[in-house]
């Protein structure tokens, strides 16, 4: 079962027959066949195992990595053919931990994109108070801290601050509360949830967590050995009749009965 982008007149990203694979390999390609479209303002949860090719995907809408045959295309251009600079600066990106600077302070982090924009300091500094104040984080508390002084979860927080300061259309996010613990977790799920809807951004999300795509995605892409072998909405993914589905079904009510 495919579902397709929302409106189609209104494509944020798309592949066409994209494939990658390394290239000082000569092993099968890590992704194959790939063709999907995403729409503007659509959550779109990109599952998999590990090693299935989801934060290749992912790589390959900012040119972090470029695909061996096929296209890739945000706002209706060819990523191949645009300034790299410009593309990643319209895109914020969230990984693990935040991938933060750790000598530049909570407030330095979060202005650097607006920065580089050439933002005036005074038009940063009300940003960067801004953005703190969307994701939780009292400006007069944390903005001179250093990363190693806050825990993952204000990290995380200052991760997706940075990421939405210069206001980027589109959102990459790469299992970004992956190495929180459960409780810390499942705050920032609800939080970002409620946060998506408000923003309206068009978000690609990965995680091998279907919990965590049921959450927060109002799509959810399944990928396996390089391929997508399911795309659907929340209500229908699961009765989607995919051996890997099935899988992942299986693992989600073996976890909901352990927790009842």
């Amino acid at each position: 079962m495919n579902a397709k982008a929302a409106d189609h007149g209104n494509v944020t990203i798309a592949f066409r027959g994209v494939e990658y694979c390394v290239p000082t390999r000569l092993s099968a390609p890590i992704l194959s066949q790939i063709d999907l479209e995403i729409a503007a303002g659509e959550t779109v949860v990109l599952l998999g195992r590990s090693g299935s090719g989801k934060t290749t995907l992912l790589k390959l809408v900012n040119r972090l990595l470029k695909a061996t045959a096929g296209e890739v295309f945000v706002n209706g251009r060819a990523v191949d053919s645009a300034n790299v600079i410009r593309l990643r600066r319209g895109i914020g990106y969230v990984i693990q931990e935040g991938g933060l600077f750790p000598h530049y302070t909570v407030a330095e982090n979060i202005g650097l994109v607006p920065g580089l924009e050439g933002w005036e300091r005074g038009r940063i500094a009300a940003r960067v108070e801004e953005m703190m104040k969307l994701v939780g984080l009292e400006p007069s508390e944390f903005a001179k801290r250093k990363p190693r002084e806050l825990s993952g979860g204000q990290r995380q927080r200052v991760g997706v601050a940075r990421a939405l300061a210069a206001d980027p259309p589109i959102l990459l996010m790469d299992e970004p509360f992956g190495a929180l613990d459960p409780v810390t977790r499942a705050e920032l799920q609800g939080e970002f949830a409620t946060l998506a809807k408000r923003l309206g951004k068009t978000i690609v999300f990965v995680t091998h967590d279907l919990r965590e795509a049921m959450r927060l995605g109002s799509r959810i892409v399944l990928l396996a050995a390089g391929r997508i072998v399911a795309d659907a909405r929340l209500e229908d993914f699961l009765k989607t009749d995919h051996p890997e589905v099935r899988a992942f079904a299986a693992s989600f009510e073996m976890r909901n009965g352990s927790q009842a």
